[in-house]
């Protein structure tokens, strides 16, 4: 099987990435449908109102962290995701059932909000480390493009669908097709076959468990720096569907149409970002860093153009840049971590890169009604740009001092290129 593919051949894995492309494909359409339906049905443009329903959303990824991360590696991990998912049904018909109704009111998206947040909470680190049971570890790599490439498969057909439908028929259809869409992973997770149990150490009862993974990350600095780049990127800069909405609404006067194209030319580069991610055997740490810069300078462009057009050329290239960035680091997190402690890790790393938005999102948002739109975008991406500098020139100075300290204790060596254990570019030094 071609290499950018080769996860597919197991049978779990084309399961669970059938169920995941469905269940994609619902949560684009509703993301956009419920930033549409605050910002230009129950509120005159807010975007302040659409940056607190992005951080309700997002806020209990970061406070639920730690427990999340411990019931992902001590809990059988097929059944809590055939849970959540469930949760995650009904929360989604309940909205539908509000809005095609004609009751919905703000503060009711702000605790449907809320709620869904808690449930993938829980969800998220569950499903990022599963998929390590699906495939052997050689195919973990891809296996994450191809997650990422199923996610912005659905992002191109989503916003664009959704569009249509809120230009058509209102928002409500799209919240009703987003809660049936759940019954595609549903459906995969019991068509799975019982697959031998995972042996894993389960982590001790209580907060002793959820420490260990916080003592785990502070004793690593490379996975430090990763944290705190994708903190920054995850809390000012990704917020693509609040943003996009301010520009495409308030800066072009676009209507629902123009926003979900938007996001779909988005998807595009996206889609393309995964699809080369998995085709790396490991990720690098120049890969990171280039991208995070990338991202930084193509968001900051994206921002300033003059028409509607001009933004959609840019989009592509924002969504290659952000894509490649975030498959780089989760794939750099996941290898270099020990299994019996990824849940954890990974619970700890998803809320900085989605939970950031409970103080980005309103803050953003406040940002582009308060100067401009386009301050919406410029206020997340300059910081991003400036962290991954900094985090490039730390990760460059350690590997320099390496080097020296190795050549002035051992003399008659020679530099030897070697990957190192967490996936980056460094020297290695050997007799001459």
């Amino acid at each position: 099987m071609n290499r950018t593919f080769r996860s597919l051949r197991h049978r779990d894995y084309r399961l669970w990435a059938t169920g995941a492309v469905v269940s994609n494909t619902g949560t684009w359409m509703q993301r956009v449908a419920q930033d549409w339906l605050v910002i230009q049905v129950l509120t005159n443009g807010s975007g302040t109102a659409g940056g607190i329903t992005t951080g309700l959303q997002f806020g209990p990824i970061l406070l639920l962290a730690p427990v999340a991360g411990w019931v992902a590696d001590r809990f059988p991990q097929r059944r809590t995701l055939m849970a959540t998912q469930a949760a995650m049904m009904v929360l989604g018909l309940a909205m539908a059932a509000l809005v095609l109704s004609g009751f919905v009111q703000l503060w009711h998206v702000y605790v449907l909000a809320t709620l869904l947040g808690c449930v993938s909470a829980l969800d998220g680190p569950v499903r990022q480390t599963f998929v390590g049971q699906l495939v052997p570890p050689e195919d973990l790599p891809n296996a994450i493009g191809l997650n990422s490439a199923s996610f912005n498969s659905a992002r191109l057909i989503g916003p664009g669908l959704a569009g249509l439908l809120i230009a058509a028929f209102g928002t409500g259809p799209v919240f009703l097709i987003n809660a049936l869409s759940f019954l595609g992973p549903l459906t995969t997770l019991h068509l799975m076959r019982p697959a031998e149990p995972v042996r894993r150490e389960r982590p001790a009862k209580g907060t002793g468990g959820m420490r260990e993974g916080l003592r785990y990350v502070r004793a690593r600095p490379d996975l430090l720096a990763i944290f705190a780049l994708v903190g920054v990127v995850g809390t000012f800069g990704l917020n693509f569907q609040l943003t996009s909405a301010l520009i495409t609404s308030v800066k072009f006067g676009r209507d629902a149409a123009a926003f979900g194209v938007a996001g779909t030319v988005l998807a595009v580069g996206s889609l393309l970002g995964a699809l080369i991610a998995a085709r790396r055997e490991r990720p690098r740490w120049r890969l990171v860093i280039g991208a995070a810069v990338a991202f930084a300078v193509t968001a900051s462009v994206s921002a300033v153009m003059p028409n509607y057009w001009l933004y959609l050329v840019v989009l592509p290239f924002l969504g290659l840049s952000s894509l490649t960035l975030l498959t780089a680091a989760n794939a750099t997190v996941q290898m270099s971590t020990e299994p019996r402690i990824r849940g954890r890790v990974m619970a700890l790393y998803m809320s900085l890169v989605q939970g950031g938005t409970v103080v980005g999102g309103p803050f953003v948002g406040w940002v582009g009604t308060r100067f401009g739109a386009e301050w919406s975008v410029l206020v997340g991406s300059i910081p991003s740009g400036l962290v991954a500098v900094a985090v490039g020139f730390v990760v460059l100075r350690r590997a320099r001092v390496r080097l020296r300290y190795s050549f002035r204790t051992t003399p008659h060596l020679r530099v030897v290129p070697v990957r190192s254990p967490d996936g980056g570019d460094e020297c290695d030094v050997a007799a001459a």
